[in-house]
């Protein structure tokens, strides 16, 4: 049985002091007891408490309405008052503090229709996964499981175990097949076999949720080193088809497993990595369909769908034309955007061809060090110019002049492009 250490600090709600999350979070549950609710620490932070695993945020679950919780405090507001759910400002951390509730009827695959305030059991029920409807005796850390201690054995046991029955609970929220796959991949869990049988058959209704929550999910998964187990799992499930509009027997995730998981992987480079695959077997890569298919169904921000292009753009020049580049034109490929994302994917396909070019580079730069250009994007779009196919190609002739020599100044380098 797990308890959350740390000295009890009850304060005045509008005492400016700095607590500890774990003290502010205990000030804050013991004023609601004082005040007579009913009130436990709920879901993720009692989960990571039994896990031993860093707690970086506490919920707050109790019998306090939102308007009970108004008055009790006083650097309060509501978020989501019509859920039960106010925000506590306390020690410089801000709870989310939720009364019990039952949810009414779903009808469109992500919130209730409503809510009826209830009993900390009930409020249980309606959670998504046996080990995230725990509760914790704020005072003295004991856990209150109303799953008849389902959710500590899962925890024990490594199970990702949907409270109740599985399809109602995707039905409610079709984004929690995501959510099952990500704590599942991140904790080196197993997905209960009624549950992953659950996902597969709403596998498809996932379309119905939208792109920016689909894309923030994939975002946690592909960002953490459990980003290979977690491909893999979407895999198994079916839920990739859906979220890559792609799905092909027998292709599996290889180069996303590949990647280091001892150094941090930007998304852009894993999604790369988990796509390349299926659109070398779907005939897609190359084709900028691809990125703008993928922009629109993870709602990737321009930054990112520049960055995914460019990198497979770079992956393809150091495949085919690495060895037939003169020095200028692999110095510019070297200084281009998405060349160690690229070289990071080609770690996982050709790892010698990489480690030969890694090479290379290095003694490029070393012999001699890449400026800053002279003539950047910038410039040119102070002088007129909107990015396009002869914008870069007037970036490419400067940076290849000012490499060899040839300018030596922005000055210069707006005369050779333009005249004088």
């Amino acid at each position: 049985m797990a308890r959350i250490t740390g000295d009890l600090v009850v304060s005045a709600d509008v005492r400016p002091v700095r607590m500890s999350l774990v003290d502010a979070a205990k000030s804050v549950a013991m004023q609601l007891r004082a005040a007579g609710y009913e009130t436990y620490f709920a879901g993720g932070c009692v989960r990571d408490a039994l896990m031993q695993n860093e707690i970086r945020d506490y919920d707050i679950a109790t019998s306090a309405t939102p308007e009970q919780v108004n008055r009790l405090f006083s650097n309060v507001r509501s978020v989501g008052e019509a859920f039960g759910v106010m925000l506590v400002r306390r020690g410089g951390h801000t709870f989310e503090v939720g009364t019990f509730r039952e949810d009414l009827a779903y009808h469109d695959g992500r919130r209730p229709s409503g809510i009826r305030f209830s009993t900390a059991e009930l409020d249980v029920s309606r959670r998504d996964f046996t080990i995230n409807g725990l509760f914790m005796d704020p005072e003295s850390g004991n856990v209150v499981d109303f799953t008849k201690g389902q959710g500590e054995r899962d925890i024990r046991d490594k199970i990702i175990r949907a409270i109740g029955d599985p399809h109602a609970r995707i039905e409610e929220d079709r984004l929690r097949m995501l959510r099952a796959v990500r704590f599942a991949a991140r904790f080196g869990f197993t997905i209960e076999s009624a549950t992953a049988e659950a996902i597969g058959a709403h596998a498809t209704e996932l379309r119905s949720t939208s792109p920016e929550r689909i894309g923030e999910e994939l975002r946690k998964m592909l960002t953490h080193a459990s980003r290979g187990i977690a491909a893999e799992t979407l895999e198994s499930v079916g839920l990739d088809a859906t979220i890559l509009g792609m799905h092909l027997e027998g292709v599996h995730a290889l180069r996303v497993c590949a990647l280091s998981v001892d150094a941090p992987c930007a998304f852009v480079t894993a999604l790369a990595a988990w796509i390349l695959d299926r659109a070398e077997r779907g005939g897609a890569l190359g084709n900028r369909s691809l990125v703008a298919n993928l922009r629109m169904r993870l709602v990737l921000s321009n930054d990112e769908s520049v960055a995914l292009d460019a990198l497979f753009n770079v992956r393809n020049a150091l495949l085919s034309d690495w060895e037939r580049l003169g020095v200028a034109a692999r110095c510019r490929l070297i200084a281009s955007l998405g060349f160690d994302e690229a070289l990071k994917i080609l770690e996982t396909e050709a790892p010698h061809r990489a480690t030969e070019i890694r090479a290379e580079a290095d003694q490029l730069l070393a012999e001699r060090v890449l400026p800053r250009p002279f003539v950047d994007g910038d410039l040119l779009i102070s002088k007129g110019f909107q990015p396009s196919k002869e914008f870069k190609a007037l970036l490419h002739r400067a940076m290849d002049a000012q490499l060899e020599g040839r300018i030596a100044s922005a000055e210069e380098g707006l005369r050779l492009l333009f005249g004088s």
